[in-house]
């Protein structure tokens, strides 16, 4: 009998543990299960706000640590400049050496997809899309290997569009247009303050893949006027915007709200009109003396959605 009440004793006593400890486990997996979820989002009122990784040039830039960069600054989009997507997938490292140019060439043209593809899942798997990237491998110099490379890159990555500088000789935005409706991607031509409302129309007309990355800083400091007409009459043709504040009249980059620069403005138009083009932070302005890119960033950020709910 009394043999019996130990039994029942360590009965009941390992019954409680074990409701505890599944009571405990069920509690831990639940606040697991909330932070694997709590993943990066700057999408305010229907509008992805992203940021382009030339925003952190003044810091380290390895592909891990502009990924840890967007998750500090909690955006889930960025445009991805292409040195470290490069990097990340083996690409020659410049060295000065003579044929440096024709190494990377060689190296693009034969470059499997294995590490854009890994590249690709790190960063989605972190909860940040890729919806363009910028490399530099779009330019008159570059083999048609080469501009084929990178859209085959920006495919993979997951991006819309690529981004280049709008070239002066149309036989470029023809040749790029050509080879852009080969591979289904988007080229996005980006301007600085030679901005004008009909700067992009010849590209326009050749390839229905020729479209437009506007920065809206530069268009306010070269046209000295708003860039909302424009972006009304061709956000069709837009594939991303850069969001900087900048002067009229040429005038210099600064801190968002303190420039000419409808910011505001066009991130509720964008709303309103439901725009599905993301608007993209690009920081350009000085960094204040004890701050870092990240930092400021996050000051940008914080702008954007103050306009946007």
């Amino acid at each position: 009998m009394k043999k019996q009440q130990v039994s029942r004793r360590q009965f009941i006593g390992a019954s409680m543990l074990a409701a505890t400890g599944m009571a405990l486990a069920s509690k831990t997996g639940f606040a697991h299960s909330l932070f694997a979820a709590a993943k990066p989002n700057s999408v305010f009122g229907g509008v992805q706000v992203g940021v382009i990784t030339y925003s952190f040039r003044s810091m380290p830039s390895s592909a891990g640590q502009l990924l840890q960069y967007c998750k500090d600054c909690d955006i889930n989009a960025i445009e991805l400049m292409g040195d470290a997507a490069e990097a990340y997938a083996g690409a020659p490292k410049r060295d000065g050496s003579a044929d440096f140019r024709t190494r990377l060439a060689d190296w693009r043209a034969n470059c499997p997809m294995d590490k854009f593809v890994e590249l690709r899942k790190m960063y989605n798997d972190a909860g940040v899309k890729i919806y363009a990237w910028k490399p530099n491998a779009l330019n008159k110099r570059n083999t048609d290997a080469e501009i084929e490379y990178a859209f085959k890159a920006g495919k993979v990555l997951g991006c819309t569009h690529v981004t280049v500088e709008l070239p002066t000789d149309d036989a470029q935005t023809q040749r790029l247009g050509d080879l852009a409706a080969k591979h289904k991607i988007f080229v996005g031509y980006h301007a600085h303050t030679q901005a004008t409302a009909t700067l992009w129309d010849k590209a326009l007309s050749q390839s229905k893949y020729n479209a437009i990355n506007l920065d809206i800083g530069h268009y306010v400091a070269g046209t000295s006027s708003s860039p909302v007409d424009f972006i009304l009459k061709n956000h069709d043709r837009i594939m991303s915007l850069h969001i900087k504040d900048r002067k009229f009249h040429d005038g210099p980059n600064m801190p968002w709200g303190e420039g000419d620069t409808p910011i505001k403005e066009v991130l509720g138009m964008l709303k309103k009109n439901h725009y599905k083009f993301p608007a993209t932070i690009e920081l350009e302005y000085n960094i204040p003396a004890g701050s870092d890119a990240v930092k400021e960033v996050i000051k940008c950020r914080e702008y954007a959605k103050q306009a946007l709910v």
